[in-house]
């Protein structure tokens, strides 16, 4: 079957929404005239700018309810007026698929439960080895009804030259010199502190790092994590640069595509260094990198105690997962990715 006008439904967190990129290239790969439309919850979809897969960007904003009338006229309308033959569902919301089948959204593809099978054209079923595959490849699954093999597609984000070169300006500001070894560090992340590393090892690495006179540290976070970062900062020297809450996303990729290396937990910008091709040293604990590590390569650190994976957003017992992970373990990893 041929199709000219594909919506695709992208996940609503940034680092889900990143592992969904590939589809976008496979699909286009597949139809290259057909029109693409990338279906984003504001404002993960400004992740997609420059992407060369998509013709639109169909940004909205969570609605309050399904009946509300902003729904209805952010979401509805734009769907029933687009003449969409195909959609395809990353999201495994009932929602999501209620919109596409009020919508008129012809050839529904998504993956089956949450009772939203009957709204589905294609209703296919979670691979039985889902909790051992990365979750870029399970997304893949969708694709098999449409005749799309398996790829080995990696997540990609495009930085513009303009925002590359805004970038450059942005470090000379910070007296960061041409040449100089930057380090980025993300010590927060979404879903809670069971995923992330202790605040004070963070503070305790930037600080063994920076006893390099040529190494200066870039700290991300969002407006959340800004008093925490705050806090890691306090006390190091200049060369240190808190930029939480300072950036959109946009401008977060094209910082982080300037660094030599990425320190983080797991994470949204995880996964936005690794679709960029930034080095990574990621730290897991309550989460698998199975399942979401950085699939386009990285030094993962993970312990992984009889308790990990438990996927809970605060730890019930003694944190063991990230406790056992150590500053000179780190330290000698970020190294060891810098030189290599």
């Amino acid at each position: 079957m041929d199709f000219h006008n594909i919506i695709v439904r992208m996940p609503n967190w940034i680092g889900d929404l990143v592992m969904g990129t590939p589809i976008l290239e496979d699909i286009k790969r597949k139809w290259p005239s057909a029109k693409l439309t990338a279906m984003c919850q504001y404002p993960a979809g400004q992740l997609l700018s420059n992407d060369p897969n998509i013709d639109e960007i169909f940004t909205f904003k969570r609605p309050s309810g399904w009946l509300h009338r902003d729904a209805s006229r952010h979401i509805l309308n734009p769907l029933r007026h687009g003449g969409y033959d195909l959609g395809i569902l990353l999201t495994n919301s009932f929602s999501s698929a209620w919109w596409f089948w009020r919508g008129g959204v012809k050839n529904r593809i998504g993956f089956e439960g949450n009772l939203r099978s009957p709204l589905l054209s294609k209703a296919v079923p979670f691979p039985e080895d889902k909790e051992a595959m990365h979750l870029v490849n399970v997304y893949k699954q969708l694709l098999v009804p449409l005749d799309i093999p398996l790829s080995d597609t990696p997540p990609k984000l495009y930085v513009s030259y303009d925002e590359a070169n805004e970038a450059k300006m942005l470090l000379r500001r910070f007296k960061i010199p041409e040449g100089a070894k930057i380090i980025g560090i993300n010590p927060g992340a979404a879903y809670g502190t069971a995923k992330c590393w202790l605040p004070e090892r963070f503070a305790e690495t930037a600080k063994k790092l920076l006893s390099d006179p040529e190494t200066h540290i870039l700290f991300f976070g969002d407006t959340q994590t800004a008093p925490l970062v705050k806090d890691i900062c306090r006390g190091l020297p200049e060369r240190a640069i808190d930029l939480s809450g300072k950036t959109d996303l946009r401008e977060l990729m094209a910082l982080i595509e300037h660094c030599d290396v990425f320190l983080t937990n797991d994470s949204g910008p995880m996964h936005i260094a690794s679709a960029l091709g930034t080095k990574i040293v990621a730290l897991f604990g309550s989460t698998s990198d199975i399942k979401t590590g950085p699939y386009n390569g990285g030094t993962v650190i993970h312990k992984r105690p009889s308790c990990s994976p438990c996927y809970k957003r605060v730890c019930p017992i003694d944190f063991r997962c990230m406790k056992e992970i150590t500053v000179d373990e780190v330290c000698s990893e970020i190294r060891k990715v810098e030189k290599g």
